[in-house]
């Protein structure tokens, strides 16, 4: 196996520069750079991330926490994280706090985990939080302290936007994002348009339906709260009761806006139980554009959330604070732009041509 003294030899250099090369801790010329990359790549040679983490004082580890990494959501996150990790040299720890949004065991869980990563010396931590809103600011306190006690660990919010609270965040614009799914039903000629909502606790859930609503009173479409929003908490199973509420509520109904594909998907199995059609009697909207939304039947037109290059913003942020050292700077916010994609559960006859491969 080759050492960093065969890397020196073969381009030529002092060990000390392959070192400043590899580490990126001084500069070294281009032309350096090159030669040094080259006799990387011929000698196949892989750094020791434990025998540079005990010359730089880091462990060439980040930690990565979310609510379902098993789920059809953050895997794809997880996906684009991993890659950049890899490519600067950093292996993941993952965390799952296996729950959702808003449940205390999972923000135990959370907690626990956050405490095991400070403590395996990771450099950083990117998160997904379950915390609910009204408890954010005492929570990031408490985790930003944690981070402080060892070596000033920076932290990245997947998601949910801390910036508010002193933590550098990747997000989206949830509100203008729910406005967006609204206007398409509006425009595929819906008048009686309800919501199957997330956890309301949920500041996400919060911002879609006030999405909604804003959406309504803009195009002057008459509007009920108590018949026209129902509770779900992101499963499919809560999409199928949403639904039949609603039905229950509005049998004229036109329009349904899901707070995620998942709760689309029941609502879709409920309403073929019924044999009510879709889109020609009830048009429905999902939101993230998960995979299985491009394979059901009928396929659901859904807001397109960039899921992988959010992971890859994020962890681009993250190793940036790392290797930057400036923790003295205030958070920053990126807002992740997402689009709509017009699917058979609001146009019955759209051509639909869907790369799985990009999946």
């Amino acid at each position: 196996m080759s050492g960093i003294k065969d890397v020196a030899k073969r381009a030529g250099v002092s060990i000390s520069t392959v070192s400043n090369v590899i580490n990126k801790s001084k500069y070294v010329s281009p032309e350096l750079v090159k030669r040094v990359e080259e006799a990387v790549a011929a000698l196949s040679y892989e750094v020791n991330p434990m025998a540079r983490g005990m010359k730089s004082n880091r462990s060439g580890t980040i930690g990565v926490i979310t609510e379902d990494m098993c789920g059809v959501f953050y895997p794809y996150i997880i996906k684009g994280i991993n890659s950049v990790a890899m490519e600067k040299g950093y292996q993941i720890i993952m965390g799952d706090t296996q729950g959702n949004y808003g449940d205390l065991k999972a923000v135990g869980r959370e907690k626990k985990l956050f405490r095991r990563l400070i403590a395996s010396r990771v450099d950083g931590i990117l998160f997904a939080s379950a915390i609910p809103s009204e408890q954010k600011k005492e929570y990031s306190a408490q985790i930003l302290k944690m981070a402080s006690q060892h070596k000033n660990i920076p932290l990245v919010s997947l998601e949910r936007d801390f910036t508010d609270v002193g933590i550098d965040s990747v997000y989206f614009d949830t509100y203008e994002n729910s406005k967006m799914a609204v206007e398409h039903l509006v425009q595929c000629g819906c008048r009686k348009i309800c919501h199957i909502t997330g956890p309301v606790g949920m500041e996400i859930a919060r911002e879609r339906v006030e999405g909604y609503k804003s959406c309504l009173k803009e195009k002057n479409i008459p509007f009920n709260e108590e018949l026209m929003i129902v509770q779900g908490d992101y499963s499919h199973q809560s999409g199928y009761l949403g639904m039949k509420k609603l039905l229950e509520n509005l049998p004229d109904l036109d329009g349904v806006f899901c707070g995620n594909d998942q709760m689309a998907i029941g609502a879709i199995k409920y309403l073929k139980e019924q044999n009510i059609r879709i889109p020609q009697d009830i048009k429905l909207v999902g939101y993230d554009d998960v995979f299985i939304s491009s394979v059901v039947e009928p396929s659901i037109s859904t807001i397109h959330i960039k899921k992988r290059h959010t992971g890859i913003e994020a962890a681009k942020l993250l190793l940036k604070r790392i290797e930057s050292q400036s923790l003295d700077e205030p958070p920053r916010g990126i807002k992740m732009e997402a689009s709509l994609v017009v699917r058979h559960s609001t146009v019955a006859d759209i051509q639909v041509d869907e790369n799985l491969a990009d999946w």
